[in-house]
């Protein structure tokens, strides 16, 4: 259950609740012969991450059909791109950034997303955003 003052019910009877989260989707296609190094990297930038203030959640998935595409879904509770990258360029993250040219095929491909709407099952609740 919600129990947020912001949270209201749409017409379907199920919670809405507008965010402001700022999302992320990042596709990164690494080289053949550095998978281990780059998930070693990956995972150390993502611990870092999780223990920031802004941090929400972050999700590492790896192409069923292709191997060497991985995606991150990152979501942080910062207004814009433009705070993002003047609050989370920290040591951790600059030292992940210089790895990534050998690591990578190309360069990593972000894209900022806008919520719609979200389902989960077994809670009652969808979240859909304006």
């Amino acid at each position: 259950m919600i129990n947020s003052p912001s949270a209201m019910l749409n017409p379907s009877g199920k919670y809405f609740m507008p965010t402001e989260d700022l999302i992320f989707y990042v596709k990164l296609h690494v080289r053949p012969d550095r998978i281990e190094e780059w998930k070693v990297a990956v995972n150390t930038v993502i611990e870092e991450m999780a223990k920031e203030q802004a941090f929400i959640s972050c999700d590492l998935h790896q192409d069923a059909n292709d191997k060497h595409l991985f995606t991150l879904y990152e979501r942080w509770a910062e207004p814009s791109v433009e705070a993002f990258l003047k609050n989370q360029m920290k040591p951790y993250r600059v030292a992940y950034e210089a790895k990534l040219e050998a690591l990578l095929q190309r360069p990593r491909e972000p894209q900022v997303l806008k919520l719609l709407g979200q389902w989960r099952k077994g809670d009652g609740i969808s979240i859909a955003a304006g």
